[in-house]
């Protein structure tokens, strides 16, 4: 087995969507390849309702998929399909825009008001494009769980991990989407396919992701053990850790353990032509999509 190299780690980025929503941003609208087949994620945790009340109104994609994961409060949902739902707390929900869509999203809080879900796009290859758009919802019900003796907890949101296959298939990034759990001190290690890329998003307490070159759980231990330690080296709250090749991630829990979204795809290698919603591989494309929103034949009839 060999640990993959943490590349880089940074902060999400606050920013604003939609409506007036207040979200942090962890990439997206840089650079396509750095994460292919992923394209964007978004975090949207807010306190106060009039931070993201006004939603995500009606507006277009094509050419990617989104998967919308709530934790908190609820998302009303409503498409050019005739497609209408509520995501709860624990939902998921994976758009295949294809050809094209009309949708809105509406976030509600929680009785106190609270927010708090994940968005992540990927992307297409070519020939899946302009296949027809599609919903799945699934209930929290339905997303497998898995629980390890030392307290550790994984959420098989997408993919396979364990034993366990998530409700969500028929994706072209081939996911795997894990919401993890591990308890303070606990050291743990979790495989990922060598030919995928993968990301962590940690978004409850801190750890340390080991690096293959430069292993630096030694300062978990450290703190658990009640010395001094550079908070630096910890990711915590809305930090992004994007991974180098390898089969297996390593994390340390520090001491109110860590949670985190563990993310990998296949990538797909192929040219992005990208403007706001619509991706698509060239620019005459991305031309005719918007051309085709102008003149009313952006949505196209069932097959």
């Amino acid at each position: 087995m060999s640990l993959r190299p943490t590349l880089e780690t940074r902060q999400a980025v606050p920013t604003m969507e939609g409506a007036g929503v207040h979200l942090h941003r962890a990439f997206g609208f840089q650079d396509p390849s750095e994460l292919d087949p992923f394209l964007l994620f978004d975090d949207f945790r807010n306190e106060r309702p009039e931070d993201f009340m006004r939603g995500f109104p009606w507006h277009p994609h094509r050419g990617i998929e989104t998967i919308t994961y709530v934790l908190s409060g609820t998302v009303d949902h409503a498409d050019s399909l005739g497609n209408t739902g509520s995501l709860g707390a624990g939902d998921i929900q994976w758009m295949t825009a294809g050809s094209g869509i009309l949708h809105q999203e509406m976030p509600q809080g929680n009785a106190q008001g609270q927010m708090h879900g994940f968005q992540l796009w990927a992307n297409l290859p070519s020939d899946l494009k302009m296949t027809a758009p599609r919903y799945q919802d699934v209930e929290a019900k339905e997303i497998p769980e898995i629980f390890e003796d030392d307290g550790t907890r994984v959420k098989v949101v997408v993919g396979s991990f364990w034993g366990k296959t998530g409700p969500v298939d028929g994706i072209a990034a081939d996911p795997q989407y894990l919401d993890i759990y591990v308890p303070p001190g606990v050291k743990k290690t979790f495989p990922v396919d060598t030919y995928r890329r993968a990301f962590a998003y940690v978004f409850e307490g801190a750890g340390v992701f080991s690096d293959a070159s430069a292993p630096t759980g030694v300062l978990l231990e450290k703190e658990v053990a009640g010395e001094e330690v550079n908070i630096r080296d910890m990711s915590g709250n809305r930090t992004l850790i994007r991974f180098g090749t390898g089969d297996e991630v390593t994390v340390q829990a520090g001491e109110e353990g860590i949670r985190f979204l563990l993310i990998s795809g296949a990538p797909i290698q192929e040219p992005v032509a990208w403007h706001g919603p619509i991706v698509m591989n060239t620019q005459e494309e991305l031309q005719k999509a918007f051309s085709e929103l102008r003149n009313g034949t952006f949505i196209k009839p069932a097959h």
